[in-house]
């Protein structure tokens, strides 16, 4: 069921006449994507998911059943030397029906204001229409008052979320520069910290460790509070050190600060996993799926999990999922192909290393499923291995240490196992449920490097979860306290709000808010919102359209108004659309209009 305080936020179109401005429109829908996940009760669909749909037509209502949301916004942007026009319209997915629209035309100087002004204008409008949500003063904050700065981040960030080398290599060059422009701006730090950790653990490459460790530290010097700083330092100590417990802490932090950032959630998913921690694994996976659903990486995870698990037939789907956003996701493939070597699946595997550009070191992919399905007479020779190993000096995935393990060298197997755990690589960071690695399960050596690397001291707190859970509950319970109006103050708003809508026939402003509203009653709009949700049990349109509707019934029948449209009688009555009207009306009565008047005339 889609929960109706929910929406996507589509990519912005670039409307600018460079069309190397795209990483600036990109920017931009990004940082409204996560002003909004600062709202308590609103689900934002994450960026990847979102950013699926860019340059492609489709009916929102096939994208809110995809992404399980009630509403998107479509937006485009402008960029002209000093000026920024963005235009906006906030959809409703089940019917296609525009809330909202709104059109922003300002000073490049004011884009952080401008975002604000645009995320409040949208939580208003999910507010007003499907029920209460807290919505502070503030979305977005200022970041850097260097326009370039910003402007240069946005840059390194495009180019980073490319995820290849050439992306990552300009990213962490832009970010260097944007530095230098803004010391004070601290997300650049962490977006480089971030790229040379996983630079650094993959490599491996202990100085690009060393100065990530730099660019983080520097980051949290200028804001400690940095939901990306923390996720960085996370990042760097889960997978460049392997330190578990430190790395969970941090991915938790980063999580408090922004729930709605998947990336730290799924970092812990694949701590978890690492450690063993399946069922903490898939917990997180499936939550980060609801929020991100067409994430190939979140159905790597996934698969990942169940692979690990050795349910290869699970693993298997759950990969193709991914390759059906992203055939070209090398983790997937690989991951396609060690689930058909496991599942025996020769002829289908045989199609697949043929048909596939990318995918992963077939020469080794074939030995590994003759090694494995048929460990008595595979005719393989040692020499063949050591050949093959020489010749692929750099894999997604340990091809060498699984073929040696496999033919039966648990020398040669436990030798790379021992330097690649003493290096930390991130391709083996999964080594300690490794199914191709089962043959040197039960050697002392095997045993010594996990008692090694998973020694206790190491290792995450199992309460950690629920003390997360337990504090999330703490500040949902506090927000709901500091809502929760005294009886006396709720009698004495009702009473002004009765005066307001019965005798001041406020409901015939077109224009009113809840906003407004609740300046007239003399509350706080959160508090007029919780008001007459938890109170009166309606959402704020529906409140007000109640008063209208009411309104144009009596109008409608008397005959002194028998020579106007029920159209125009419906404006007159506060409506301010006829798809509005015609919508509630048949919402409230399950007839339209004309039929109602012929049925009460």
């Amino acid at each position: 069921m889609i929960d109706n305080k929910s929406i996507a936020i589509l990519p912005f179109l670039n409307l600018s006449s460079d069309p190397e401005n795209e990483y600036f429109s990109d920017g931009i829908t990004e940082d409204i994507i996560n002003a909004l996940t600062r709202i308590q009760g609103l689900k934002v669909t994450a960026r990847t998911s979102s950013f699926s749909f860019k340059e492609r037509q489709m009916d929102v209502r096939h994208i809110g059943n995809q992404l399980g949301v009630s509403t998107v916004l479509e937006g485009s942007v402008r960029k002209s030397k000093k000026r920024v026009r963005i235009s906006t319209q906030l959809i409703q997915t089940t019917d296609g029906f525009q809330i909202w629209s709104g059109r922003f035309d300002r000073e490049i100087e004011d884009i952080f204001e401008l975002q604000d002004e645009i995320s409040l204008a949208i939580a208003e409008q999910i507010r007003e229409n499907f029920g209460h949500l807290e919505i502070g003063e503030r979305l977005v904050d200022v970041p850097t008052q260097n326009i370039q700065a910003y402007n240069l981040y946005l840059k390194a960030r495009y180019n980073h979320l490319r995820w290849d080398s050439e992306g990552i290599e300009n990213a962490m060059k832009f970010y260097q520069q944007c530095i230098e422009m803004d010391p004070d701006f601290s997300w650049p730090y962490f977006g480089a910290g971030y790229c040379h950790s996983m630079f650094g653990s993959w490599t491996p490459n202990f100085a690009s460790l060393d100065i990530a460790a730099d660019y983080i530290n520097r980051g949290f010097e200028v804001d400690d509070q940095s939901f990306l700083g923390y996720y960085s330092k996370a990042t760097l100590e889960f997978w460049g050190h392997w330190n578990y417990r430190e790395a969970e802490k941090l991915y938790l932090r980063s999580m408090a600060l922004n729930p709605s950032y998947t990336e730290a959630e799924e970092g812990l998913a694949e701590l978890y996993t690492a450690i063993g921690w399946f069922d903490e694994a898939m917990d997180h996976t499936r939550h980060i799926l609801q929020l991100d659903p067409l994430s190939p990486n979140h159905h790597f995870t996934k698969a990942n999990i169940h692979y690990l698990q050795e349910d290869y037939e699970s693993a298997l789907v759950s990969t193709e999922a991914a390759l059906r956003i992203d055939p070209n996701f090398t983790h997937a493939i690989t991951m396609k192909q060690l689930s058909l070597i496991k599942l025996k699946y020769k002829e289908a595997l045989e199609a697949y290393l043929g048909n596939t550009p990318l995918a992963q070191s077939p020469k080794s992919c074939s030995m590994l499923y003759t090694l494995t399905n048929q460990p008595v007479d595979h005719g393989i020779k040692l020499e063949e291995i050591d050949q093959l190993v020489q010749e692929e000096v750099f894999t997604l995935t340990p091809w060498p240490a699984f073929l040696y393990a496999q033919y039966g060298t648990k020398d040669k197997a436990l030798k790379l196992l021992e330097e690649a755990v003493a290096d930390k690589r991130g391709q083996f960071a999964n080594f300690l449920s490794r199914p191709f690695l089962d043959k040197i399960r039960e050697t002392d050596g095997f045993k010594e490097l996990v008692k090694k690397t998973f020694e206790p001291s190491r290792l995450p707190n199992k309460r950690s979860r629920q003390e997360l859970s337990n504090g999330s509950a703490h500040r949902k319970n506090e927000v709901d306290a500091r809502l929760l109006m005294q009886p006396e103050e709720i009698e004495m708003a009702q009473k002004k709000l009765d005066q307001l809508m019965q005798q001041n026939e406020r409901y015939l402003d077109t224009e009113l808010t809840l906003r407004t509203l609740a300046a007239e009653v003399g509350l706080h709009p959160n508090k007029l919102s919780w008001m007459l949700n938890d109170q009166v049990g309606v959402s704020f349109n529906d409140y007000v359209n109640n008063f209208r509707l009411e309104c144009f019934k009596q109008k409608a029948l008397d005959p002194a108004n028998k020579n106007f449209t029920l159209l125009g009688l419906a404006f007159e009555s506060g409506f301010n659309s006829k798809s509005t009207f015609n919508d509630y009306f048949k919402k409230k009565t399950s007839i339209t209009p004309r039929k109602w008047l012929k049925k009460h005339q």
